[in-house]
């Protein structure tokens, strides 16, 4: 394996004749950015947030919060740092190269092998998984519907995925935006509201966020808590949605905006996260309340919020479904075709192609009833091995100077994304080795 060394966008380099004026990469964009902003301040980040907030986290908060109180918390507050570090370095990367995690990842494996082997893996783990996991998330936005409306849940599965297709076929990333943004914000609102109904021991919830502590039996739990916010294909969709939003406006403006934008964004989440445990420890484990699915978490709240219950957990439980199930098919198609070196433009068919078979096969699965154990097994199994990849390659291409200029790593940055790349790998040995024991 060898790396590409393209020159930092803006830069002069010689061309062949040693003349200045010509790029080393000529895929890279260096025309002068002088324009705005096209979406909003807090738009790509938001976006991420919204993807990892889906029907399986808010259960495994649930779960977690009824099971172990909030002596798990500190796990989420982990799993939100290291998703801010790895975030915030796939947002520079977008801006400061001009260019797709994808994309740098082709370019950098130049050997065939090495290069198969690479796309393999991210098929394997973003594609097969994310249509997989667009199925759970497309029938647990079903299901939140279903609990509340008497609508048979095949029609309900049939329009999810008509209004996913009606918003990626635009080809429009200011749509995706606002949707997947207000969607965010109910679910912020829905759930930060019912943890103060709950009222939960506050003392108790400060030192499960900062005193670490693993109970009998919660390692596994620990582990859930923290897979489900680091996802592998946010990744890829940040480097390339900052690039949306920013790709016109001067680089150190747009780096300082994506920052702000990233950390809160994704803190948001958390908040969001913490929440749902925070509500589950308050409303089922002080009361002795267990908990196996989401909706346990509506009747132990039904008390408290009569009728409306309900309604606030289907509400939440479908921002977060949709969110989720819309997210995946555009990650996805981020990921792959940059790794196909195929355009990752929104209104390309390439793009479109991609985007659309993820988003069938989640279709088939969830219409069908179909339980993709299997699938979901291999599918984890490639993102426990990709995720380090993923954090290695960003940390080793972070620190190329020739491609970042000045916004690449500092001291800071590298030594978080070192320690979080070590914890993500020893993460990965546990996790492939309890799904080894699964077949």
């Amino acid at each position: 394996m060898s790396a590409v060394q393209p020159t930092p966008a803006g830069h002069d380099s010689p061309n062949a004749d040693g003349a200045p004026g010509e790029a080393a990469d000529t895929d890279v964009d260096d025309r002068p950015r002088t324009g705005k902003r096209k979406g909003s301040l807090f738009g790509p980040g938001l976006i991420i947030a919204a993807s990892f907030i889906g029907p399986g986290t808010l259960t495994t908060a649930i779960v977690t919060g009824a099971s172990y109180g909030f002596a798990l918390a500190w796990a989420v507050v982990f799993s939100i740092v290291a998703t801010i570090v790895l975030q915030e370095m796939a947002s520079r990367l977008g801006i400061g190269g001009r260019i797709g995690l994808g994309e740098a990842m082709r370019r950098t494996f130049e050997n065939p092998i090495a290069k198969v082997l690479m796309v393999i893996l991210v098929v394997a783990a973003i594609g097969i998984g994310g249509a997989a996991y667009a199925g759970g998330d497309t029938t647990g936005t079903a299901l939140a519907v279903s609990s509340v409306l008497p609508i048979d849940i095949r029609i309900i599965i049939a329009l999810i995925i008509l209004a996913i297709f009606g918003l990626l076929v635009t080809g429009s990333y200011k749509v995706v935006e606002k949707v997947l943004m207000a969607m965010a914000a109910i679910l912020a609102l829905l759930f930060v509201a019912t943890t103060f109904v709950v009222q939960p021991p506050f003392g108790e919830v400060l030192k499960g966020m900062f005193v670490p502590s693993i109970p009998a039996g919660a390692a596994l739990t620990t582990i859930a808590l923290i897979g489900t916010t680091v996802v592998p294909y946010n990744v890829f969709l940040h480097a390339s949605l900052v690039q949306e939003n920013w790709g016109e406006m001067e680089e150190n403006k747009a780096i300082r905006e994506a920052r702000v934008d990233t950390v809160s964004s994704i803190a948001l989440g958390g908040i969001i996260t913490l929440a749902v445990m925070a509500t589950a420890f308050g409303g089922m484990f002080l009361k002795g309340i267990t908990a196996e699915t989401g909706t346990d978490l509506a009747r132990a709240l039904e008390p408290l919020l009569g009728d409306a219950a309900g309604w606030v957990f289907a509400l939440g439980l479908f921002c977060a479904g949709f969110t989720s199930a819309l997210a995946g098919p555009l990650g996805a198609a981020y990921a792959i075709c940059g790794v196909l070196g195929l355009s990752t433009d929104m209104k390309s068919w390439s793009f479109r192609i991609v985007w659309i078979a993820v988003l069938a096969i989640g279709a088939l699965i969830a219409l069908t009833g179909f339980e993709p154990v299997s699938i979901i097994i291999i599918a984890q199994a490639a993102n426990g091995l990709l995720l380090p990849i993923i954090a290695v390659f960003l940390l080793i291409t972070m620190n190329n100077r020739r491609l970042l200029g000045k916004h690449a790593n500092g001291v800071v940055a590298n030594v978080l994304g070192a320690v979080i790349t070590l914890v993500v790998i020893g993460l990965a040995i546990y996790q492939l080795g309890g799904l080894a024991g699964m077949w």
